[in-house]
C-alpha cells in the first residue's frame, strides 16, 4: 500500500511549527505574568507550557534565558489559580517537605508509606515549620519521592495541599495533584541535601487557610 510519506512529513513540520509557536507564545504570556504578577490567560499558559514541557526548555537554552523560567512561571500561575480555592479550604490539609532539608545527622527512621517521621529535635527548619503546622491544621510528610506523594493521597484523602520542592519536582507535583486546590514554595537552595526552604513563607502560606 503506498503511503504519502512526503505529505506525512509536511503535516508534521506544520504540527512541529504550531506546537513551537505556540509554546512561545504561551512561555511570552507566562514571562508577563510571571514579572507583573498579573495573570493572562491562566489556562492556556498552563495547558501549553505542561503539553510542551521540554520543547519550553529548549527555547529558553536557545534564547539564552535560565530554562527554570518555565518551572517558574507553572509554579506562580497554578499559585494564583488556586489561591482563593486553598484560602477557604476547611477540610484535612496536608504539608509535603523533601527530605532534603533535614539534618545530617537526623534519626528519623523513613515509613514506607508516611516518609520520614520527624522526632522535632530541632537540627533542622522541619521541627519549626511542624510546629506551624499543628497550629494551622496542617498534616506534615516528609516524603523521599513522587511515589510516597500517591500513597500518601490515597490514604489520607486530603482536600488541600501545600508543597514545597525544588524548581523540576514542584510545578510537576503541583500539576500532579491539581484536582485539590494545591500551593506550592520553591526552596531557597536545591540539591540532594543540606537544602534550604522559606520557612516564613511556608508558614505564611498555611496561615492563608486560617484567616
Amino acid at each position: 500500500m503506498y503511503m504519502p510519506y512526503e505529505f506525512l512529513g509536511k503535516i508534521f513540520i506544520i504540527l512541529v511549527l504550531f506546537a513551537l509557536v505556540g509554546t512561545g507564545i504561551a512561555l511570552i504570556i507566562g514571562a508577563y505574568s510571571f514579572k507583573k504578577h498579573r495573570i493572562i490567560f491562566p489556562g492556556f499558559v498552563l495547558f501549553t507550557l505542561y503539553l510542551f514541557y521540554s520543547p519550553a526548555k529548549w527555547l529558553c537554552k536557545v534564547f539564552r534565558i535560565r530554562d527554570t523560567l518555565v518551572d517558574d512561571i507553572l509554579i506562580d500561575v497554578r499559585n494564583a489559580v488556586m489561591h482563593d480555592d486553598f484560602q477557604h479550604v476547611k477540610g484535612k490539609k496536608i504539608l509535603l517537605l523533601p527530605q532534603c532539608l533535614r539534618h545530617p545527622n537526623c534519626k528519623a527512621r523513613c515509613d514506607p508509606v508516611h516518609g520520614y517521621e520527624c522526632k522535632r529535635c530541632g537540627l533542622c527548619d522541619i521541627s519549626k515549620i511542624s510546629e506551624a503546622a499543628d497550629r494551622c491544621s496542617f498534616k506534615v510528610f516528609v516524603v523521599p519521592g513522587g511515589s510516597f506523594v500517591k500513597k500518601i493521597f490515597k490514604e489520607h484523602r486530603p482536600e488541600a495541599c501545600l508543597g514545597v520542592a525544588c524548581y523540576h519536582e514542584l510545578s510537576e507535583n503541583m500539576q500532579a495533584v491539581s484536582f485539590v486546590p494545591v500551593q506550592g514554595v520553591l526552596l531557597l537552595r536545591d540539591g540532594c541535601f543540606n537544602t534550604e526552604a522559606n520557612v516564613e513563607e511556608i508558614i505564611q502560606k498555611m496561615e492563608m487557610c486560617n484567616v
